[in-house]
Protein backbone atom coordinates (compact mmCIF):
# COMPACT_ATOMS: atom_id res chain seq x y z
CA UNK A 1 0.00 0.00 0.00
CA UNK A 2 1.22 3.46 -0.68
CA UNK A 3 2.04 5.20 2.62
CA UNK A 4 0.52 8.63 1.59
CA UNK A 5 -3.29 6.82 1.37
CA UNK A 6 -2.45 4.44 4.16
CA UNK A 7 -2.44 5.10 8.01
CA UNK A 8 -3.26 3.40 11.40
CA UNK A 9 -6.52 3.91 13.46
CA UNK A 10 -4.77 3.86 17.28
CA UNK A 11 -8.74 3.85 18.42
CA UNK A 12 -9.60 0.39 16.47
CA UNK A 13 -6.15 -0.57 16.32
CA UNK A 14 -6.17 -1.30 12.36
CA UNK A 15 -4.19 0.10 9.43
CA UNK A 16 -4.60 0.47 6.41
CA UNK A 17 -7.90 3.11 4.58
CA UNK A 18 -10.63 4.13 5.67
CA UNK A 19 -13.85 4.31 3.87
CA UNK A 20 -16.40 6.92 4.42
CA UNK A 21 -19.88 6.10 2.86
CA UNK A 22 -23.26 8.01 2.81
CA UNK A 23 -26.10 6.55 2.22
CA UNK A 24 -30.45 7.40 1.05
CA UNK A 25 -33.05 5.96 3.53
CA UNK A 26 -32.96 2.74 1.29
CA UNK A 27 -29.10 2.02 2.14
CA UNK A 28 -28.37 3.03 -1.58
CA UNK A 29 -24.96 4.68 -1.56
CA UNK A 30 -24.61 8.56 -2.46
CA UNK A 31 -21.33 9.14 -2.14
CA UNK A 32 -18.14 7.37 -1.20
CA UNK A 33 -14.79 8.70 0.08
CA UNK A 34 -11.38 6.83 1.07
CA UNK A 35 -8.61 8.56 3.16
CA UNK A 36 -6.26 7.11 5.24
CA UNK A 37 -7.33 4.85 8.33
CA UNK A 38 -5.52 7.93 10.60
CA UNK A 39 -7.77 10.41 9.08
CA UNK A 40 -10.89 10.70 11.66
CA UNK A 41 -14.38 10.76 10.91
CA UNK A 42 -15.68 13.68 11.74
CA UNK A 43 -12.66 14.93 10.16
CA UNK A 44 -13.61 13.48 6.62
CA UNK A 45 -17.33 14.34 7.32
CA UNK A 46 -16.76 18.02 6.43
CA UNK A 47 -15.62 17.07 2.22
CA UNK A 48 -18.24 14.05 2.58
CA UNK A 49 -20.93 16.80 3.88
CA UNK A 50 -19.79 19.55 1.16
CA UNK A 51 -20.10 16.80 -2.01
CA UNK A 52 -23.46 15.69 -0.69
CA UNK A 53 -24.42 19.32 -0.78
CA UNK A 54 -23.05 19.77 -4.35
CA UNK A 55 -25.02 16.64 -5.71
CA UNK A 56 -28.13 16.72 -3.61
CA UNK A 57 -29.83 19.75 -3.26
CA UNK A 58 -32.87 18.76 -1.82
CA UNK A 59 -31.68 16.95 1.07
CA UNK A 60 -32.81 18.22 4.80
CA UNK A 61 -31.82 15.43 7.33
CA UNK A 62 -28.24 13.70 8.12
CA UNK A 63 -28.45 11.14 10.57
CA UNK A 64 -24.47 10.81 11.56
CA UNK A 65 -23.46 8.39 14.49
CA UNK A 66 -22.10 9.75 17.92
CA UNK A 67 -18.18 9.39 16.89
CA UNK A 68 -19.72 12.71 14.22
CA UNK A 69 -20.64 14.83 17.42
CA UNK A 70 -19.54 18.24 17.91
CA UNK A 71 -18.03 21.21 16.28
CA UNK A 72 -19.40 19.42 12.86
CA UNK A 73 -22.80 20.02 13.53
CA UNK A 74 -22.14 23.86 14.34
CA UNK A 75 -20.39 24.14 10.85
CA UNK A 76 -23.25 21.87 9.13
CA UNK A 77 -26.00 23.92 10.39
CA UNK A 78 -23.61 27.13 8.56
CA UNK A 79 -22.10 25.76 5.85
CA UNK A 80 -25.11 23.04 4.58
CA UNK A 81 -28.10 24.03 5.96
CA UNK A 82 -29.31 20.29 6.38
CA UNK A 83 -30.42 19.56 10.20
CA UNK A 84 -27.32 17.21 11.32
CA UNK A 85 -29.03 15.38 14.30
CA UNK A 86 -26.43 12.75 16.06
CA UNK A 87 -27.85 9.66 17.05
CA UNK A 88 -26.13 7.90 20.26
CA UNK A 89 -26.53 4.51 20.99
CA UNK A 90 -27.47 3.09 24.21
CA UNK A 91 -24.31 2.52 27.11
CA UNK A 92 -25.54 -0.97 27.45
CA UNK A 93 -25.19 -2.09 23.66
CA UNK A 94 -22.06 -3.95 22.37
CA UNK A 95 -21.07 -4.97 19.33
CA UNK A 96 -22.76 -3.46 15.94
CA UNK A 97 -26.37 -1.93 16.96
CA UNK A 98 -28.84 -1.02 14.57
CA UNK A 99 -29.27 3.06 15.54
CA UNK A 100 -32.50 3.31 13.75
CA UNK A 101 -34.95 1.62 11.77
CA UNK A 102 -35.17 4.73 9.73
CA UNK A 103 -32.72 5.70 7.18
CA UNK A 104 -29.67 7.79 7.55
CA UNK A 105 -31.34 11.12 4.79
CA UNK A 106 -34.38 12.17 4.67
CA UNK A 107 -35.08 14.82 1.15
CA UNK A 108 -38.13 16.59 -0.32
Amino acid sequence: MPRSTSGWDGGKEVGGRKRHVMVDSLGLLLVVMVTAASVQDRDAAGPVSARIRARFRRIQLVRADGGYAGRLVIWAAEKLQPTLEIVKRSDDASGFVVLRDVGSWRGR
